[in-house]
């Protein structure tokens, strides 16, 4: 029996990604959108690719893609970002495992991520191997203020065809959201009585540019390599600096 499929996207102010993510999901059965009451042109256009576009005040990512998936018709979820396309390759793949009986709940896709108009393909930037297709009667996202995941995830698929991120403009776009998703992180862990070591202030920072620049071979990206890999040790600092107290 074909499975129907259900793509669903949550936006908030996103007019300058959201047309090319919807372009790249017209073959879905349903796109369902949960916007968080835009104030730019993002919802006027959604409303060209689908009538499921619903306005729900910000509850943070985990809980507001599980608002968007309760809001769809069918079992089957795609779930997108808006800064994130479907390639036509994956579409098929995906496409053909609903033609047939999917053998597991839950299935992780490789993604390209961009920084500008460029492919990272090292510090650990790629396969990114990322769970986003499931079947929600028994899949759903945890409830993170951020890096939410889907749960349970102890048996997954792998489909071959990635899917295209563009994920940071410039350098400053990246810095500028490392600081907000530290900010989350620690929020996050402050609400579950988390206060960071200094162990975790001081050794975890220089071990995160380890493990991007040397160990996922970083280095190979040339300059770009060595600012994400420092970047990845001050986000590594910050999302624990910021849980103590001055």
């Amino acid at each position: 029996m074909t499975e129907k499929i259900s793509v669903i996207i949550i936006t908030y102010n996103e007019e300058k990604n959201i047309q090319r993510c919807l372009e790249s999901v017209k073959w879905a059965d349903e796109i369902v959108v949960v916007d968080g009451f835009s104030d730019d042109r993002t919802e006027e256009i959604c409303r060209r690719y689908t009538d499921r576009v619903y306005q729900v005040e910000w509850n943070g990512f985990g809980k507001q893609k599980n608002i968007c998936a309760e809001k769809s018709s069918h079992k089957w979820i795609l779930n997108i970002d808006s800064d994130e396309a479907v390639s036509p390759e994956l579409a098929k793949e995906i496409q053909n495992l609903l033609n047939n009986e999917p053998e597991f709940p839950l299935y992780k896709i490789p993604r390209k991520n961009y920084f500008g108009s460029r492919w990272v393909r090292y510090g650990g930037w790629y396969p990114d191997l990322i769970a986003r297709l499931y079947d929600k009667t028994q899949i759903a996202f945890s409830e993170n203020l951020v890096h939410e995941s889907l749960i349970p995830d102890n048996r997954y698929g792998l489909l071959k065809s990635p899917f295209d991120h563009y994920s940071y403009r410039d350098m400053t776009d990246y810095v500028t959201r490392q600081n907000r998703y530290s900010t989350l992180s620690a929020e996050q862990n402050s609400n579950i009585g988390k206060e960071a070591t200094w162990i975790d202030i001081v050794l975890k920072p220089p071990l995160a540019f380890f493990k991007t620049y040397i160990i996922k071979q970083g280095f190979r990206e040339g300059f770009l390599g060595f600012f994400l890999a420092i970047s990845a040790s001050y986000y590594t600092f910050l999302k624990y600096a910021k849980t103590r107290k001055i």
